[in-house]
């Protein structure tokens, strides 16, 4: 599934930054860059299949809100800007994130992550879950239930299946972020398991199929609150 995008920024910086991480994730398609609202407008009305803006909010003339909010038919949108203050009037329109400059790859991705995930919720009527892991240069789609732990390996992070694992260059934080709350939880500075995975906890160690997994000692009394919590979905 290609998702064809165009950036609308009149920051020329901006504008490499954005072509740069465009170009390291295989699902976008840059169709084109725009320095203004107005040359925006003239690209969507001759590309009627953009999926995604990468929209500045604060540019000369129209910004961008005022011109995401004129559109009849608007793309899903990302708004980009250095300024916080326009946040909460990003996602009034229902803005997919806000991206505040200089943002990095981990978070813009995590952004179009969103984009994907909602493309597929749309398609699919039982709301399956999962989420995107780009690894060898190939983008996997895995259910949250077929994750067995996570593990920070280095500069990379091992997202652990039942006969595999994959090997990504996201940041473990980053990892966390997507992933559930209620059904993952961190068992030591390393570690997050997929508590519905769990076999077994003895001392400082749970079983997971055939893996140990650590429980640090900072982590511990968090990991027992949360077997006690009866929320747990």
């Amino acid at each position: 599934m290609k998702i064809n995008c165009l950036i609308i920024d009149d920051e020329p910086s901006s504008q490499s930054v954005l072509k740069k991480f465009v170009g390291d994730v295989e699902f976008l398609e840059l169709k084109g860059v725009c320095n203004n609202a107005i040359d925006g407008l003239q690209v969507l009305t001759q590309n009627p299949n953009i999926d995604l803006l990468f929209l500045d909010i604060n540019m000369p003339k129209i910004s961008g809100l005022t011109f995401y909010k004129s559109l009849q038919n608007p793309p899903e949108v990302i708004f980009t800007t250095a300024y916080s203050q326009y946040a909460v009037d990003g996602f009034e329109v229902n803005a997919v994130d806000y991206l505040l400059k200089p943002f990095s790859f981990e978070r813009f991705f995590k952004a179009v992550n969103k984009v994907l995930e909602k493309r597929f919720s749309n398609d699919n009527p039982k709301g399956e879950e999962f989420i995107f892991i780009k690894a060898n240069k190939t983008l996997y789609k895995i259910n949250y239930k077929d994750i067995l732990f996570v593990e920070a390996f280095g500069d990379y992070v091992k997202v652990h299946l039942e006969e595999r694992y994959l090997l990504t260059n996201a940041t473990f934080t980053s990892i966390l972020e997507l992933l559930p709350h209620q059904t993952f939880i961190r068992t030591h500075k390393s570690f997050a398991i997929n508590f519905k995975r769990m076999n077994s906890m003895s001392g400082n160690q749970i079983t997971i199929d055939k893996h140990k997994i650590p429980i640090g000692q900072m982590y511990k009394q968090q990991f027992l609150n949360f077997v006690n919590n009866p929320n747990i979905q």
